[in-house]
């Protein structure tokens, strides 16, 4: 953790990124503390000139929209500059014929120095019920009426993108409730749903959205409303500590086949992660695309990355040049739209892959080292 306050507890915020992924970090090479960029041809980019861009494209005009309602001074932060500096480039998206040709055009690459972690996350598909009854037991919850969300950066600058979670006891901020505390004892909180798997419903809360099938043929969209500010412990660790899993065989996948085997010690293990994530319920929308994150815009598949707010400001291009699960290259440009709480460092993304059981499949095994590369607009050229 960057910074701490005593007897408080930082969080930096989940939005639907989550902490897909994130099950338990490979023993790699150490990465970089800092964002350090130094400019790149596009050319000499792995993979840019046989990329498809037009994804990216789509998802950067989406960015546009919400960057359009920031005044034009409005600072970005770390290196993007200000508004006024990405309204020509937002100018040029909304009639580009071209994806490629308009990055080139428009935009400068820089490298980000070192190797990071690149690990995926997805829109799953529940089961659910109004009502509590039959199989329909484990309840998803809104945010509680006494939860307080506190975005550290209003005081601090050096506190830009972390946030802290607690309630009130009389007028000290004290730490919310853990996992097994609201599984024991409900919140103040209304109950959007009952799912009626609670592995389904923990993983959900990994993911920080998903569609719910409900018992009356309806089907409605939840994404991340708030945290209860505890760290979050990813279970695949207290698995690997117990000799549960062998390290090298963790996965989404993994975890979930030995949750689900194993009930009698599945509820111990999941509350091993004291975080707790609350949703919000709304129409599914376009089911192309998946839910609103941090930058409320939503989520476009293959384009869309969680990245760390420390370091990258939301709406910045980004091309990837990694390995897809099955060994093959992923070299894409993706434009940052979301964060989470297990997305911490300079060269670090979250991808998402989009809905559905085939891209959790490919998400859950996600997780490979890669390279980083930014993409800004030539106004800020030579300006940094």
């Amino acid at each position: 953790m960057r910074s701490r306050l005593p007897g408080l507890i930082i969080l930096f915020a989940l939005a639907a990124a989550g902490i897909a992924g994130w099950f338990l970090l490979p023993r790699t090479s150490v990465p970089p503390e800092k964002l350090v960029l130094s400019p790149i041809g596009f050319d000499a980019i792995p993979g840019w000139t046989r990329s498809d861009p037009a994804p990216a494209l789509a998802a950067f005009r989406r960015s546009c929209v919400a960057l359009r309602t920031l005044p034009p001074a409005a600072e970005l932060g770390a290196y993007a500059g200000r508004v006024s500096d990405w309204l020509p480039a937002c100018a040029g998206a909304a009639s580009a014929k071209s994806a490629r040709k308009f990055f080139e055009t428009n935009f400068v690459a820089e490298a980000a120095e070192g190797e990071g972690l690149f690990t995926g996350y997805y829109e799953p598909m529940l089961h659910g019920s109004r009502t509590r009854h039959g199989a329909y037991q484990t309840p998803v919850y809104g945010v509680p009426s006494d939860l307080v969300s506190v975005d550290l950066g209003l005081f601090r600058p050096e506190w830009k993108g972390e946030r802290m979670a607690g309630r009130l006891s009389g007028q000290t901020l004290v730490p919310y409730p853990t996992r097994a505390d609201i599984d024991a004892t409900p919140p103040a909180a209304r109950v959007l749903f009952y799912g009626d798997d609670p592995v389904a419903v923990f993983f959900l809360q990994i993911q920080g959205s998903g569609r719910v099938a409900l018992d009356d043929g309806s089907v409605l969209r939840v994404a991340y409303a708030g945290q209860n500010g505890r760290p979050y412990t990813p279970i695949g660790r207290t698995l690997v500590h117990s000799g549960a899993l062998p390290r090298n065989a963790v996965s989404m996948q993994s975890i979930r086949t030995w949750l689900k085997a194993n009930p009698s010690a599945a509820a111990r293990v999941m509350e091993s992660d004291q975080s707790f994530v609350f949703f919000q319920d709304s129409p599914v929308g376009d089911p192309a695309l998946g839910a609103s994150g941090a930058e409320h815009v939503a989520l476009t598949p293959m384009a869309s990355i969680a990245v760390d707010l420390r370091h990258h400001p939301l709406g910045v291009p980004m091309f990837i040049a990694t390995t897809m699960p099955d060994g093959r290259p992923l070299q894409q440009l993706f434009v940052a739209q979301d964060t989470g709480g297990a997305i911490r460092g300079p060269v670090r993304a979250d991808i998402y892959f989009g809905f559905g059981d085939k891209a959790g499949d490919v998400a859950g095994g996600m997780k490979a080292s890669g390279r980083l590369y930014v993409l800004l607009p030539k106004t800020l050229a030579g300006t940094r």
